[in-house]
């Protein structure tokens, strides 16, 4: 998929499921709404957001567990479904946005070249959050950000055949919509709600994290970068939203580092690990956390330097 196809997939992914979500309101308004499409809607919603937190980003972006190959690909899979991109492209952005996060060269700060303000707050909001998708000109090289998925044969088949997987997702909320409702309305709207409602809620809660999770929230570690800890967004985003403790410590498997911070996903990676489905979890020293923490406040953006070195062991 290159940068103009690309740019032209996140513009239908961007419109057609908002007026999807229309679509789905009004129907909601005429009560035209049953068991069968909030089944779709909850089964695709963690599918696919688990699929983008544990696939794509935890064990893809950061490997910070292993797991047998059956499972490898299921992740993935569901991951693709999610519509945010193939893995390898994915994968490079994440990389990327790691290495240099909130200075030159990171694909969604929301905090350069954009003028002091409220003005200039909504307009680096506005592209963290979806702006630069569009670009065409952004390009993150897989072989140079990612080289050892690229080495994958189903990581490379699934980054080719992104879009009919994506299509697949569509057909499989419809499915699920048929198998409770039986009705070919069942499976329209199924469609409807496990399809384009799912997509518009998962994209914009990762898109949320990119954006809010860089501006409004707390800092409990000190980090290069302006990321934060966006509790209200924990949930939702499957655990994603403690984006501070996520940057401090990258390869963590689990991203909620406090007894009462919510990870879901931190929970099914280690019920993995006792089932003997996940090996090598990535975990981090309570007192590397505690040293960590007590460091003092991280370097504000105006006094960084763009030439400041990230460890790429760190990132991923």
């Amino acid at each position: 998929m290159n940068g103009r196809e690309h740019r032209w997939f996140v513009l239908a992914t961007s419109v057609i499921p908002l007026v999807g979500v229309g679509g789905a309101m009004f129907l909601l308004w005429r009560r035209a709404f049953g068991w069968s499409d909030l089944t779709a809607l909850a089964v695709m919603y963690v599918v696919c957001g688990l699929g983008i937190s544990i696939g794509y980003h935890r064990l893809l972006a950061h490997r910070s567990f292993r797991t047998t190959r059956a499972i490898r690909v299921a992740l993935t899979l569901a991951g693709a479904m999610a519509g945010q991109g193939p893995p390898l492209t994915w994968v490079a952005h994440h990389r990327r946005h790691h290495r240099v996060a909130d200075r030159p060269g990171d694909p969604h700060s929301p905090h350069l070249d954009f003028p002091p303000g409220f003005l200039g707050m909504l307009a680096g909001l506005w592209h963290a959050h979806v702006g630069w998708l569009f670009d065409e000109g952004l390009a993150s090289d897989p072989i140079r950000y990612c080289p050892d998925l690229v080495r994958e044969k189903h990581i490379r088949l699934l980054s080719a055949e992104f879009v009919p997987v994506v299509l697949c997702g569509f057909v499989l909320s419809g499915l699920i919509g048929l198998a409770v409702g039986h009705t070919l309305t069942a499976f329209l709207t199924a469609v409807l709600w496990g399809g384009l409602v799912r997509l518009f809620l998962v994209n914009h809660m990762t898109y949320a994290v990119n954006s809010v999770g860089h501006y409004f929230g707390r800092r409990r570690y000190p980090t290069n970068d302006e990321s934060r800890n966006v509790a209200w967004l924990s949930v939702a985003s499957f655990g994603e939203a403690w984006h501070n403790n996520h940057h401090a410590f990258p390869r963590s498997f689990r991203h909620g580092m406090r007894w009462w911070e919510l990870d879901i996903s931190a929970g099914v990676i280690a019920s993995l690990e006792r089932l003997g489905l996940a090996t090598n979890v990535i975990r981090i020293d309570p007192e590397r956390m505690v040293l960590k923490e007590s460091n003092g406040p991280a370097t504000p953006l105006a006094h960084r330097s763009p030439s400041t070195a990230v460890s790429v062991t760190d990132v991923e």
